[in-house]
């Protein structure tokens, strides 16, 4: 008897695992650290953003200031101009640090979700059968490898429907990457019935005016 919620959450897990391969981890960890600076780190972004605008300004101040006729003024925006700096550094210090430690967090969060859950699923269900095949529809090698590891012989363990899934999940990504490829690169040009014959015939009778020319 098949065990259907079983297969279903094992071919989910697998899926979810799929989708953040596709998607890339880099791009769903800049995606959720987004949201959580908008969130959490909103202070911060907006003090950073302030001072980098308030810095820039006093920069073109000091460059229109001159150093000799005005040193006092020009000695004071350097001094402001420095500590600016100083407090944005300290800002993207602390910004950077924030996004490391999110970024650990949110790595063994993805993990634990992912790979971790195939594993557990694997071990807690390993002498359940998801489902049981047709009696003599696989030699007998076969069984024993799809019952693996502890799953009664004749049924599909759960770790083996686990790499069908993925199995198919990849084979399916193939197929879409080749059939939008060959999309994307388009039909061959085709070439002109005798327009190759054509050229050297007319290349020929080139030739035979200059000639007539020459004589």
């Amino acid at each position: 008897m098949a065990d259907l919620n079983l297969a279903l959450l094992i071919f989910l897990v697998v899926f979810l695992t799929q989708l953040v391969a596709w998607v890339g981890k880099s791009v769903l960890q800049e995606l959720a650290f987004s949201a959580y600076s908008r969130f959490f780190l909103s202070g911060y972004s907006s003090k950073q953003r302030s001072l980098r605008k308030q810095v820039l300004e006093d920069k073109a101040e000091l460059a229109r200031t001159s150093s000799q006729d005005e040193f006092a003024k020009w000695a004071k925006l350097k001094r402001k101009v420095d500590k600016g700096l100083a407090d944005l550094e300290k800002i993207n210090n602390s910004l950077g640090s924030s996004k490391s430690s999110f970024s650990l967090r949110f790595s063994s969060v993805l993990w634990l979700f992912t790979t971790g859950a195939q594993l557990v699923l694997v071990w807690w269900y390993r002498k359940q059968p998801v489902f049981y095949l047709p009696p003599g529809w696989v030699p007998y090698p076969v069984a024993w490898v799809l019952s693996f590891p502890s799953a009664p012989l004749g049924s599909v363990s759960s770790g083996a429907w686990g790499a069908v899934c993925k199995r198919v999940l990849t084979t399916g990504e193939e197929i879409v990457t080749g059939l939008l490829s060959a999309q994307s690169a388009g039909p061959d040009p085709v070439a002109m019935p005798g327009a190759r014959g054509t050229m050297p015939r007319q290349e020929a009778r080139v030739e035979e005016l200059e000639h007539e020319k020459v004589d």
